[in-house]
């Protein structure tokens, strides 16, 4: 296999909660699935009941009748198996690039979780193909774009269908394209049979925007380590206040987020020599001696940063309820219920407005997260505001060398990239026939977060190589040790990009830094 399974962790089993750990996990092949007694049972219930209401000719949408504003037009018995593999073609309209392997690996996470909580009816052959696929190194092609999220993510999953019944291409973890029929000869099952209800089962629900915010969060949850990482560290450049960090603020201002802030960038900066740990108020107003670097208050960029990380935290976190509780829940149309008046609800479960509101929110507040590493590597490279190191930590004579000047170009450039996207949750725009009159967006919410994300890991990547330049510039000069957690940081930093002696070009640099940053925590130690 091209990747490592983590040793001794049991297949997950689709009993009790997926959370979004593990679903990260499994897409990206640590961890290997398979339907418990539970999940078993269930499927097997639906799958009975499904064919229950096909032997007694009950009015179902998408069994019984066409699709979306064709749904009062009534197809033959005959034609169900054409009725279901005519849903995939008319839907496999999707443009622009695939998803990347562990995302596209998430999506097919996020269908087999829906289908295991047994009220979709799909047969026992379908779960097995989704099953297959996650166990194996292979991901399907799926094209990013052409779903409106209601009605589910019809475009995206139609894509997935085909390349489990042998049509498309998969892709490796290295981004390699394999055909779909060499494909499933190599995962060991044949081309999916979607008769019955399968095809409607496998594309009616909010898999893909599911499964891209599941692995935004994830990376997002390392940015904001990042950030309070690096923020500590510059802190110590620049001889920051401990003061602005005091638990007291925190408790005065009770937000989870900016607690959890607090108490990390205070285990960070423990015990610093290079930080300034006397209170402003000990000061009286009679000591002439006092100069104005002493009696001032650090900037924002690092007084604020408690409460402005805290935020993007707090924001983080109310995106992951959001997207956990989605991984867990049935969102097709119709659904099989084991229970009530009528064999089948049909409803509206399959729309993504959830997903779409918590995805904006999100990548607004990373946005945010990259605005402040943005103002932050401003000032570091300032030689105005970096108390008294060369003006864009240049490691050579200035005029002939610039530094990082470039870089902090590239920065302010990405963060105005990320602030010209607006939210899509609000763009409903009436389609299908005014079927769909009002839909979500959630996909596209979905992947302006994700881009969000990447491009604040590389906002993010430039303050690490700018912070970790300052901390050998600041150790030429002599002086206190750094802490541990900088130390950690720095060391990080410079398996990655050796320090700046002369200019070169860095975009190399920057780019295999985000990626550290996308698959890691900071360190602390």
């Amino acid at each position: 296999m091209a990747f490592d399974r983590a040793l001794g962790i049991a297949p997950y089993d689709f009993a009790g909660t997926l959370d979004l750990g593990t679903a990260n996990d499994i897409a990206e092949g640590r961890v290997t699935v398979r339907l418990g007694p539970e999940a078993t049972a269930r499927c097997h219930d639906g799958h009975a009941r499904l064919r229950r209401i096909i032997s007694e000719r009950r009015h179902v949408y998408g069994l019984t009748t066409g699709y979306g504003p064709l749904a009062d037009r009534l197809v033959a018995k005959e034609d169900g198996i054409a009725l279901q593999q005519n849903l995939i073609h008319h839907l496999a309209t999707g443009l622009g690039p695939s998803f990347g392997w562990a995302t596209a690996r998430a999506i097919v996470l996020c269908r087999l979780a829906a289908i295991s909580r047994g009220l979709s009816g799909a047969a026992p052959q379908t779960t097995a193909a989704l099953i297959a696929v996650l166990n194996s190194d292979l991901a399907p092609a799926i094209p990013e774009r052409g779903t409106v999220g209601a009605s589910g993510d019809l475009t995206p999953l139609a894509h997935m269908v085909l390349c489990l019944q042998g049509r498309g291409a998969f892709l490796t973890v290295s981004g390699e394209i394999v055909e779909a029929s060499d494909a499933l000869a190599r995962i060991g099952i044949v081309p999916l049979d979607i008769s019955g209800r399968d095809g409607l089962a496998l594309v009616n629900g909010t898999s893909a925007m599911t499964g891209v915010a599941l692995r935004t969060a994830r990376i997002s949850g390392r940015l904001c380590s990042w950030e309070l990482g690096l923020s500590a560290a510059l802190s110590e450049c620049l001889g920051g206040r401990a003061e602005a960090w005091d638990a007291t603020f925190a408790e005065a201002r009770p937000h989870p987020g900016q607690g959890r802030a607090t108490a990390d960038l205070q285990a960070r900066i423990a015990g610093s020599a290079r930080m300034r740990w006397s209170y402003l108020a000990e000061r009286s107003l009679g000591d002439a001696r006092a100069t104005r670097d002493e009696i001032a208050q650090d900037a924002y960029t690092l007084r604020c940063v408690p409460q402005i990380v805290g935020a993007v935290i707090d924001t983080l976190d109310w995106h992951d309820g959001i997207v956990t509780t989605e991984l867990n829940s049935v969102t097709d149309n119709p659904i099989l219920p084991a229970a009530g008046p009528v064999p089948a609800l049909h409803g509206g479960n399959f729309m993504g407005q959830h997903v779409g509101l918590a995805s904006d929110a999100l990548a607004t507040a990373l946005t945010v997260l990259a605005g402040l590493a943005e103002r932050q590597i401003a000032r570091l490279t300032d030689e105005r505001l970096n108390r008294g190191l060369p003006a864009f930590l240049h490691g050579g004579r200035a005029g002939l060398h610039s530094g990082l000047m470039g870089a902090q170009v590239t920065a302010t450039a990405l963060v105005a990239e990320m602030r010209s996207a607006g939210p899509a949750s609000t763009q409903s725009i009436s389609t299908n026939g005014a079927n769909q009159d009002v839909v979500s967006m959630g996909t596209i919410a979905a992947r302006r977060a994700h881009e969000a994300a990447l491009r604040g890991s590389e906002v993010l990547a430039i303050l690490a190589l700018a912070v970790a330049q300052a901390i050998d510039l600041r150790m030429r000069e002599g002086g206190a040790p750094f802490s541990r957690s900088a130390e950690a940081l720095h060391r990080v930093v410079r398996s990655v990009s050796p320090i700046l002696e002369e200019d070169r070009p860095l975009a190399e640099d920057i780019a295999a830094m985000a990626a550290v940053l996308r698959e890691r925590d900071c360190p602390s130690e």
